[in-house]
């Protein structure tokens, strides 16, 4: 089913709680999209999760893929179910990638990396020929905030960095884990969060700033990287924006 929707035409419906049933039909309805011989790109979140059960489904039923992955979480997960998994410096070309967003507004601009994931995430999405967006419906907005924006900075020195983020005049926090530590990512680096009072009036400009940070390995701003959005609703129905 595809709906000819833009995001903005579905932004005054998306004031409603996230849920199981939402992040499930947008996960499966990707499913459809993937098709034999391709080299999938596995994103992380619950979301993507919903897809990679809805993939390993068809895989044992005749599908045949290979898999690149944005997370051990999704690596593992995706083994588990028999699909190969392939390095990235291996894959080649990558078909498609499906990944969630925390947060993606009308412009498909996205804030992404909740999970800590989102450099190994911007990677795969950047070497795919098309990044497909599945989320719910909570995580469409008018404008991006309303989630911390997240950085995967370099271990050493983290607090050196730290400051100097916050010397630009961001409300910023390394992240820790639930025993109190400092977050480590896959690749072994900490995680910074910024903190917004409200809407992001200008991504681009605060991404600049960031970026030129030393010990900023990668923003959690995504620009120019989604394709279609798949936007689950409450009631299990979706909407396909292309």
């Amino acid at each position: 089913m595809k709906l000819k929707h833009t995001i903005a035409d579905y932004m005054p419906f998306t004031n409603q709680k996230s849920n199981a049933s939402a992040k499930e039909a947008a996960g499966k309805e990707a499913v459809k999209l993937i098709k034999n011989g391709m080299t999938v790109g596995l994103g992380s979140g619950s979301t993507a999760e919903f897809f990679i059960e809805g993939l390993i489904e068809q895989a044992r039923s005749g599908l045949s893929i290979k898999a690149v992955s944005s997370s051990k979480r999704s690596a593992k997960m995706a083994k588990d179910g028999g699909i190969e998994v392939l390095d990235m410096n291996d894959a080649g070309k990558v078909d498609i990638t499906i990944d969630g967003a925390d947060k993606i507004d009308g412009q498909k601009r996205m804030i992404k990396g909740g999970g800590g994931a989102h450099l190994r995430e911007k990677i795969v999405a950047s070497a795919s020929r098309e990044m497909v967006v599945v989320v719910d419906e909570s995580k469409v907005v008018d404008q991006l905030g309303g989630f911390p924006l997240p950085l995967e900075v370099a271990k050493f020195g983290c607090k050196v960095t730290l400051r100097k983020i916050e010397s630009q005049g961001f409300n910023a926090k390394l992240r820790k884990n639930e025993n109190g530590e400092l977050y480590v990512t896959d690749n072994g680096n900490h995680i910074i969060d910024i903190h917004f009072d409200g809407p992001i009036k200008d991504p681009e400009g605060q991404d600049a700033i960031l970026q030129n940070i030393p010990g900023v390995l990668e923003t959690g701003f995504f620009f120019n990287l989604a394709g279609r959005v798949i936007i689950g609703s409450n009631e299990g129905k979706v909407t396909i924006v292309e």
